[in-house]
């Protein structure tokens, strides 16, 4: 993004032209732009890329909570309102094929309303972004619902499942159950990982040796002014136990909130979360984001302190 403008400024300056995309969700994604024609997505940049159990994926990953209106506003509600003005059905297509042309190759998100129908209209435009997805029906002894959730994603085409963070923390004493949901997954043969906002649920993880073939951890500091606000302003209660517990993980890393939802600068996000041991990082970004932010991912990756962290590289 241009030093001179910021997230805020630039939705709200866009979503007075804009038209209603609907609620939280992708509602409308079917339609969205059906009857035209696409031209084949080339890539006019790579980035650096890893492999997750034979997924191969760009270091950087399309987050989907901007696609969904999930912005994580703090107290601005309205922005939820804003996102969803600017980014309509025909935005978040435009944004994905934005993104595969900067070498970004997979979207991570959840299972809204719309999202599964809308992946596999967007495949059927000639869209070639992979998926990674967790579903969100419940999880219990019985699974059924759950099952059928993880179907309908595998019947779309996703390429990767994992287990909701939301569901990881609140089963952090129930890891039977996380065991269930991750075999659950893997019994459709795509790589599966288990995301978590709690670094209790990836000790428990690796504690019970779950199974899962990559983690996906919230991570960033705290040197913000919203960061104790303690208002839908921070995910990552404490950065150096994160730093400390993953560097004994021996599995893929894939963190998010990486920027706070907005607050960390693109370019110090992407240092911290190197230097510090993350495999991969989910970026929530509009449309007008992708350019600089990929330029930004292979100046940091090009980094001596980052090519020498002391982590080892895993995928």
């Amino acid at each position: 993004m241009s030093p001179n403008i910021n997230r805020r400024d630039f939705v709200k300056a866009s979503a007075l032209g804009a038209s209603m995309a609907g609620a939280v969700g992708m509602p409308m994604l079917v339609n969205a732009a059906a009857a035209q024609e696409q031209k084949p997505i080339t890539a006019k940049q790579q980035i650096a890329s890893g492999t997750i159990a034979g997924l191969t994926i760009g270091r950087m990953l399309l987050g989907g909570n901007l696609l969904t209106h999930y912005t994580h506003s703090r107290d601005l509600r309205y922005v939820y309102n804003l996102a969803a003005h600017y980014n309509t059905p025909e935005k978040i297509f435009q944004t994905m094929r934005i993104a595969e042309a900067h070498g970004i190759n997979a979207v991570v998100i959840h299972t809204a309303k719309g999202v599964v129908d809308g992946m596999k209209e967007y495949k059927k435009q000639g869209g070639k972004i992979q998926w990674i997805i967790c579903p969100t029906a419940p999880i219990n002894e019985e699974m059924a619902e759950y099952t059928q959730s993880c179907q309908e994603c595998i019947d779309a085409g996703v390429d990767a499942l994992y287990l909701w963070g939301v569901q990881s923390d609140a089963l952090i004493n129930k890891p039977h159950l996380i065991k269930k949901a991750v075999m659950t997954m893997k019994s459709f043969g795509v790589p599966v990982g288990v995301a978590a906002h709690k670094l209790e649920a990836i000790e428990v993880c690796e504690r019970e040796k779950v199974k899962c073939d990559f983690y996906l951890k919230t991570f960033h500091h705290h040197n913000y002014p919203s960061a104790k606000l303690n208002h839908d302003s921070s995910w990552c209660d404490d950065p150096n136990k994160v730093i400390e517990v993953m560097a004994k993980v021996e599995k893929p890393w894939i963190a998010y909130k990486i920027m706070a939802a907005g607050a960390i600068p693109p370019k110090n996000a992407l240092e911290y979360a190197f230097v510090n041991g993350a495999d991969f990082a989910i970026f929530g970004m509009f449309d007008y984001e992708i350019d600089e932010d990929t330029r930004l991912l292979n100046e940091v990756l090009a980094l001596d302190k980052v090519k020498n962290r002391a982590r080892k590289w895993f995928g």
